[in-house]
C-alpha cells in the first residue's frame, strides 16, 4: 500500500499543538543532537528554524492518518 502525505505548513497549526509536535519529535529515539546535552527549548528553537528554511516540513499521512517531522532530506518525494 502507497502512502500518500501532505505537507502541513508549520505557521498553520496552533502554536501549543506545535510545541508538542516539536516536543515529541526531539524526544524522540534516534534524535541525535551531538555529543553535548541541549536545553529543550534550545532544541524547539533549532526545529522552528528547520521548518522556517524549508529543510523540515510536517507532515501528514492519509491512509495512517498521523504526521510527524521530517527532515526533506530523508523524504524523497517531498
Amino acid at each position: 500500500m502507497k502512502h500518500r502525505r501532505i505537507e502541513v505548513p508549520y505557521d498553520q497549526i496552533e502554536p501549543e499543538t506545535l510545541r508538542a509536535l516539536i516536543e515529541e519529535y526531539t524526544t524522540r529515539d534516534g534524535t541525535f543532537y551531538g555529543n553535548k546535552e541541549m536545553p529543550m527549548d534550545q532544541k524547539i528553537d533549532m526545529v522552528i528554524r528547520q521548518l522556517e528554511t524549508g529543510e523540515a516540513t510536517i507532515t501528514w499521512d492519509l491512509s495512517l492518518q498521523s504526521g510527524g517531522i521530517v527532515l526533506k532530506k530523508d523524504v524523497p518525494d517531498f
